[in-house]
């Protein structure tokens, strides 16, 4: 980390910006070494939805569901619509959240793993800084509700998940949230409210399980309802080389796939009553112009897009996320960013900035606050995502996408390593890799040396892949019944 540190510190201005990410590894650096008074620092409100497509918001130009809580955060602030996961997978994504630092620098490679003691995460910073700290729902690192505490925050529900549906554990994220937010109390607060849904529509891509028919009874379609139709990009990927070409549900009709899209987009409309029950909360505390809200989701959904079904590829179907920051009459109004490149990693440095906290002496994202009161400022050059072998033994190491501003660009570690890119201004569902195509050769190299120094900058070889918890599980389970 020291090493790091002075790395970061040798950096110009100049660095930072051609670097792209790179260019924020020490963002609190030099800008605000002593928090403001605490009269003058704002509450912040963190609100993470689970498996949510950037473009599922009415506000973001989904049609398919009504999502007027969403909406409204969105009314008060800027929407970014370029928007990122720093890796498609739950406890990945959410731990790079909360600390600002790669999954790999975590250690967090797969679900169900804890976050490396020495990096500080987002209740530490805070509560040292001198803010109440509540966590209110969805942990998973490793534990979904952890029993003896997340570091930094008072766990405000310890719910069980077994053989409830999102929505009803969600229900009791949402009365936490709403009871910290009724206490008196003398100092600003940091809670964040982490909601499952539309996450529960994994149940209805799997195999079949007990929760299942639960599921179909509360999201089935009636009669008559209208269902939405199949996405633009349901067929597979032209010339695609990649493990996220592999579909699934080849005996899905369309009717099947109909009716899965429309049980999300009611799951959508489920938790977004939710989201609402939070903010109705935090305007009747009479905080709401005191406090920046933060709102975004671990990471997206297939929904048949190259008819696919989850997470785990880099399309923008599964890698693309809402980040709306919002502050009512402070930062800009209904503002939709479609050109700034912007990833989970800058929530931890951006909450920083506005509360004038002190933030990590490392972080790979930056503060949003420049691109939010300047958009005219260029912000990150690229971003970059990842992703981990997730069975038990894989000797391939990670797979990578980077982001710029036209192309996306994806290499798939394995014995045959395979890439792809996409311009995705003239081909935004991604439906023909150009990676062979010759006059992209260079662009092909650019974004090759771009992950490249990326990946020295993180320096990613210092840390192999971890085994898959749940994998070991299943493998030992395997072992033990034989």
């Amino acid at each position: 980390m020291a090493q790091m540190r002075m790395r970061a510190a040798g950096l110009t201005r100049r660095e930072f910006v051609k670097a792209g990410l790179a260019g924020a590894l020490a963002v609190s650096i030099g800008r605000r070494s002593i928090a403001a008074p605490a009269g003058q620092r704002p509450n912040v409100l963190i609100i993470t939805t689970d498996q949510q497509r950037v473009d599922a918001m009415s506000a973001s130009g989904g049609r398919w569901a009504k999502t007027p809580a969403m909406d409204s955060i969105a009314a008060n602030g800027v929407s970014f619509m370029k928007s990122y996961c720093p890796y498609p997978l739950c406890s990945p994504s959410r731990s790079a959240l909360h600390t600002s630092r790669t999954p790999h620098e975590l250690l967090v490679d797969h679900n169900s793993m804890s976050i490396e003691k020495s990096i500080p995460i987002s209740g530490q910073v805070f509560r040292e800084a001198g803010y109440d700290t509540g966590y209110s729902g969805k942990w998973h690192m490793p534990d979904p509700y952890p029993s003896d505490g997340i570091p930094g925050y008072e766990v405000l529900n310890k719910t069980a998940r077994s053989r409830r549906l999102a929505h009803d554990v969600d229900e009791a994220t949402m009365g936490a949230a709403i009871e910290f937010l009724r206490r008196k109390r003398d100092k600003p607060f940091l809670l964040v409210a982490s909601f499952i849904n539309p996450h529960d529509i994994c149940l209805l891509a799997g195999v079949a399980g007990p929760l299942t028919p639960d599921v179909w009874k509360r999201y089935e379609p009636h009669s008559g309802d209208q269902l939405p139709p199949l996405p633009p990009n349901h067929d597979l990927t032209a010339d695609a080389e990649s493990p996220a070409s592999q579909h699934l549900h080849d005996d899905w009709d369309p009717k099947l796939w109909q009716r899965y899209r429309y049980a999300y987009f009611r799951m959508m409309e489920d938790v977004d009553r939710q989201v609402g029950g939070i903010l109705d909360a935090l305007r009747q505390s009479g905080q709401e112009n005191n406090t920046l809200v933060i709102f975004t989701s671990d990471h997206g959904e297939g929904l048949g897009c190259h008819r696919r079904t989850g997470k785990m590829a880099f399309y923008d179907d599964e890698a693309a996320v809402p980040l709306v920051v919002s502050w009512k009459g402070v930062i800009p109004s209904g503002r939709i960013d479609k050109d700034h490149l912007v990833t989970a990693l800058d929530v931890l440095p951006t909450i920083c900035d506005y509360a004038g906290v002190k933030g990590p002496a490392v972080v790979r994202g930056q503060s949003l606050r420049t691109v939010i009161d300047k958009p005219q400022s260029g912000g990150h050059d690229f971003i970059v995502s990842e992703m981990a072998p997730g069975q038990a033994g894989a000797k391939a190491g990670r797979s990578f996408m980077v982001r710029t501003k036209k192309y996306k660009y994806m290499t798939f570690a394995g014995a045959a390593k395979a890439e792809m890119l996409f311009d995705m201004d003239a081909d935004p569902g991604e439906m023909k890799n150009l990676a062979h195509q010759a006059d992209l050769a260079a662009e092909l190299d650019r974004h090759r040396k771009l992950l490249s120094d990326w990946c020295n900058l993180t320096e990613v070889q210092k840390y192999p892949v971890q085994p898959n918890p749940v994998a070991k599980r299943s493998a030992r389970k395997t072992t033990q019944s034989k």
